[in-house]
């Protein structure tokens, strides 16, 4: 189970593990009165093979520090933390996308920390995949195996679903084995859930439940539309809200891992907050959905663009979006040098601007995906570690303490130098954070729950 959970998302449980055979039902009669029931089994008959179990095994290391009275017993040389090794087991599923090459898509916290992954395919062969590449922001992961006589899943452009489309859930629930769910589209562009640091997710109510994690989302043509992530789920099991992240997001991250063995995120340079009602009177605008400018980074790709403050984002290359999440999702999964159409609304006007995304190795936001509590700072790697260039005016960073000018050098007990060693230290760190700062000539520690 994945333990990223915000206060909406406390009853929101990621759907991951499960395999084995499946309860058969009673089937329906053919015809009625003559006339001929339709039925999925053609379609399924064809794509089912393309979705895998995964199935790791590894082991889950905690470190937990040691109070000072305790190590004082055990002289000079005592450790200053405890570290327990527990070994774990656990299963999902996945998607394979290029039968040729043998990659499979599945969900990033099904293999994290993983030794061994093994995959079961639909005939019954097991095969040890290997790891090309993760990005836990997203929750994507690229594995790859080595074997003949593979199908691969159809693709189609996911920008073009629309809720009240049909939709088809494909996983392996429960360790029942393969199980197909259907549903339909229940909504599209959910984000602020706190499941992921990048979210625009396609919610449905097909059936999915803990062991789905990696599976397929399938319209009725048995096209990809999206891989199956979470479950808001009260009570423990499935209550028709469920959700997937979307194909064509997929792919963008899944192209990336595969040219640079690693996803390199895009950058706009902008900070702002969701076009809500009160924004919209304020700014005399007729809509309430978009993301609201409050900021630009300088020399930025925004800044280039010539997007301003108080603009309104509205759409992205002609798909419109509903808040500041999914815009930060849809352009930090488009890769650095994407180059990007936005509509906006400046002054009660509609604009278009284009901008080519910068890379997020020199200049990131943290609202891109560091901590939620650093959403609204820029971050910038410096000389003597990693400067904080701008807070914006009542964000979760300025809640914090951080103030424009403060410099970031650890997390915890631990030096961070650059915005490279920030982030992979944020992502091993569970719990309350501790960022070290230097404010002026005085060193102190910002706390970050």
């Amino acid at each position: 189970m994945k333990a990223k959970l915000s206060l909406l998302s406390a009853a929101v449980l990621t759907a991951s593990l499960a395999l084995s055979p499946v309860v058969s039902q009673a089937a329906l009669p053919h015809s009625v009165n003559g006339q001929t029931l339709p039925s999925l089994a053609p379609m399924l008959e064809k794509t089912t093979p393309a979705v895998v179990s995964v199935a790791v095994s590894g082991t889950q290391v905690s470190k937990q520090q040691i109070p000072d009275m305790f190590r004082y017993f055990f002289g000079p040389n005592a450790p200053q933390e405890q570290v327990r090794e527990r070994p774990f087991r656990g299963l999902g599923s996945g998607v394979i996308i290029d039968a040729d090459k043998g990659y499979i898509v599945t969900n990033q916290h099904v293999i994290n920390g993983a030794d061994n992954i093994q995959i079961g395919l639909y005939d019954g062969r097991e095969i040890e995949a290997e790891l090309i590449g993760e990005d836990a922001e997203s929750d994507i992961a690229l594995l790859k195996i080595d074997a003949n006589n593979l199908t691969e899943i159809k693709q189609t452009d996911t920008d073009s679903i629309r809720v009240g489309d049909f939709a088809v859930a494909i996983g392996n629930p429960f360790g029942l084995g393969q199980t197909v769910t259907s549903g339909i589209v229940s909504a599209l562009g959910r984000s602020g859930l706190g499941i992921e640091m990048l979210e625009n997710f396609i919610q449905t109510d097909a059936a999915i439940n803990s062991g789905n994690s990696g599976g397929a989302l399938v319209n009725l043509n048995g096209e990809l539309i999206g891989i199956n992530t979470a479950i808001v789920a009260p009570t423990g099991g499935n209550v028709g809200i469920g959700f997937a992240i979307p194909a064509n997001m997929v792919n963008n991250l899944v192209g990336q891992i595969i040219e640079h063995g690693e996803v390199r995120r895009g950058v706009l340079g902008v900070a702002g907050r969701d076009l809500d009602k009160q924004l919209a009177e304020a700014f005399g605008l007729d809509s309430q959905h978009g993301a609201f400018v409050n900021e630009v980074v300088p020399d930025s790709a925004a800044d280039d663009a010539g997007i301003k403050a108080g603009d309104v984002i509205i759409s992205v290359n002609g798909k419109k979006i509903k808040s500041f999440q999914e815009l930060r999702a849809k352009v930090a999964t488009m890769g650095a040098g994407a180059k990007v159409k936005f509509d906006l609304i400046r002054d009660g006007d509609k604009e278009s601007v284009k901008a080519t995304l910068g890379a997020a190795d020199s200049v990131e936001k943290a609202s891109g995906g560091f901590h939620p509590m650093l959403d609204g700072a820029t971050l910038q790697d410096g000389s003597n570690g990693i400067e904080i260039t701008e807070v914006a005016n009542g964000s979760p960073a300025a809640r914090s303490g951080l103030q424009k000018g403060d410099i970031i050098t650890g997390i915890n007990r631990t030096k961070a130098s650059n915005l490279k060693a920030l982030k992979s230290l944020l992502k091993d760190t569970e719990g309350t954070v501790a960022l070290k700062i230097k404010r002026d000539r005085t060193s102190l520690y910002l706390v970050l729950r």
